[in-house]
C-alpha cells in the first residue's frame, strides 16, 4: 500500500517554501495549486517547491507546476524553483520542456540558506481535497492544457486526455443543465 502524500507548505524569509512527501497525483494537486495560487495572490514572487521525498509525479501534478508557473510569470515575474528531484523527476521535468519554464535545481545550490529552516519551519498546507467531480476534472483538464502550451510534442502527446476531459465535461454539464 501507498503511504499517503502531505503537502507542507510554509513561508521561510522572502520565499514560500512547498514540500511534497509522498508522490505528487491527480488527488493532491489540486491542494498543492490551491496553496501556490493563494500565495501568489498575495504577492510572492519566489516559490520553491522541494520534492526530496516525492518518488514520482503524474502528469496532472506536472501541469498544475506548469500553470503555476505560467501565472507567476503572468503576474509580474517571480520564480517557480524545483529542488532536490531525483533522477526520475528531473527526466520528466525536461522532456515535457518544463525546464524552459521552472527552474531546475541540479547542483543543489538555490536557496541556500531557506533549506536548513525549511525542515523546521514547514507545516500541512490546510487546503482541502473536498471538491465536487466537475471541478476535480476541471483542474485535470487545466493542468493537461497547461503542459499542452509548452510545447508542440506536448500538444500531441496529451491531445487525447485533453480531449477525452472536455467531452467528460460536456457530458457532465449536459446532464446536470437536463
Amino acid at each position: 500500500m501507498t503511504p499517503p502524500t502531505h503537502i507542507l507548505v510554509g513561508t521561510i524569509g522572502r520565499v514560500f517554501w512547498m514540500r511534497v512527501d509522498g508522490r505528487g497525483t491527480f488527488q493532491n494537486s489540486l491542494q498543492a495549486k490551491k496553496a501556490l495560487q493563494r500565495v501568489i495572490t498575495k504577492g510572492v514572487k519566489n516559490l520553491v517547491v522541494d520534492l526530496e521525498r516525492c518518488p514520482m509525479m503524474d502528469s496532472t501534478f506536472l501541469g498544475m507546476l506548469t500553470g503555476a508557473a505560467l501565472t507567476l510569470r503572468e503576474s509580474g515575474g517571480g520564480s517557480l524553483s524545483v529542488l532536490n528531484a531525483n533522477q526520475r523527476n528531473l527526466q520528466l521535468l525536461t522532456s515535457l520542456g518544463l525546464d524552459h519554464i521552472l527552474e531546475l535545481d541540479r547542483e543543489g545550490k538555490l536557496w541556500a540558506d531557506e533549506r536548513a529552516a525549511a525542515c523546521n519551519a514547514l507545516q500541512n498546507c490546510g487546503e482541502t481535497n473536498a471538491e465536487c467531480k466537475e471541478v476535480q476534472t476541471q483542474h485535470v483538464l487545466s493542468a493537461h492544457q497547461a503542459l499542452a502550451e509548452v510545447s508542440a510534442a506536448n500538444e500531441s502527446r496529451f491531445h487525447d486526455v485533453i480531449e477525452f476531459l472536455e467531452k467528460e465535461l460536456e457530458a457532465g454539464t449536459a446532464a446536470v443543465s437536463s
